[in-house]
């Protein structure tokens, strides 16, 4: 046991300053890494350049990086400069192995440069619609209005078919109908446009109204759709709902029943 404790002592008293050193740089980069972010964070806020985690997760790394290659050569005794000559020769492997990674690192700079998307854009993507949260690393968040969360790597982003909405876009639910063709159709639309407003009344757009629109003709009838603007916080789907049930309640004297029915969505 003497032995083992007199082992220890004179290994802590040889690598002592070694480990002082270990411990002041880690510190140090803790401390960086924490200051740094946070006001970077702020100073992106206040800027005109998109505030995203990708920013400042590669500002850590790069705080990180250099701590370790202050502590390689004097404490673990390795050279920084043979360090990266290995990873050079397994540059190759390493690349194929984490392509998928690398991929969605240059897509999330990509798309952050390019201002293709920040944080706060509504958009629709693969139909589905929500509003941007962050773009990291791998990936973008996207927040739908139900408060799911969609994961989307961001070099299916770069490559896919990407919809910028607007407010009014995004919130637009659209309910369509068959009218008879022998009705007439301003009546048509009075009356849908008053019975959808009945039944939305507080779950739609404040001072955005019902639109009524015909589109064109079917072996039934005229065929129309009726435009209603959700409230933001509501589900789409509450809204088409109370829509269709007035739509189908009132319009029973001039909307075909067969083939082309009221709640035809």
């Amino acid at each position: 046991m003497t032995d083992f404790s007199s082992l220890v002592t004179t290994w802590f008293h040889t690598n002592a300053g070694k480990l002082i050193w270990l411990l002041l740089v880690t510190a140090v980069a803790f401390v960086a890494d924490r200051v740094v972010s946070r006001v970077l964070r702020k100073v992106l806020d206040r800027s005109q350049i998109p505030s995203a985690s990708i920013f400042i997760n590669l500002t850590r790394t790069v705080i990180w990086v250099l701590a370790a290659a202050m502590v390689l050569q004097p404490v673990f005794g390795i050279n920084p400069t043979t360090l990266v000559t290995a990873l050079g020769v397994g540059g190759v492997a390493l690349s194929l192995g984490l392509k998928d990674t690398i991929a969605n690192v240059i897509g999330g700079f990509g798309l952050m440069l390019g201002r293709v998307i920040q944080p706060g854009d509504l958009v629709s993507i693969q139909g589905v619609s929500g509003t941007v949260v962050d773009i990291t690393w791998r990936h973008s968040m996207i927040e739908t209005r139900a408060g799911d969360r969609m994961v989307i790597p961001n070099s299916i982003l770069n490559t896919a078919s990407l919809t910028k909405l607007t407010p009014i876009n995004e919130g637009m639910v659209t309910v369509e109908f068959t009218a008879k063709a022998s009705s007439d159709l301003n009546e048509v639309s009075r009356d849908l446009v008053a019975c959808v407003t009945q039944a939305t009344a507080g779950v739609a757009q404040e001072g955005r109204g019902p639109i009524v629109k015909f589109v064109g003709f079917s072996p039934y009838g005229v065929t129309g759709h009726v435009l209603v603007f959700a409230a933001p916080g509501i589900l789409l789907s509450t809204v088409r709902d109370l829509a269709t049930r007035a739509i189908a309640e009132t319009g029973q004297r001039y909307l075909v029943e067969d083939g082309g029915s009221a709640d035809n969505v």
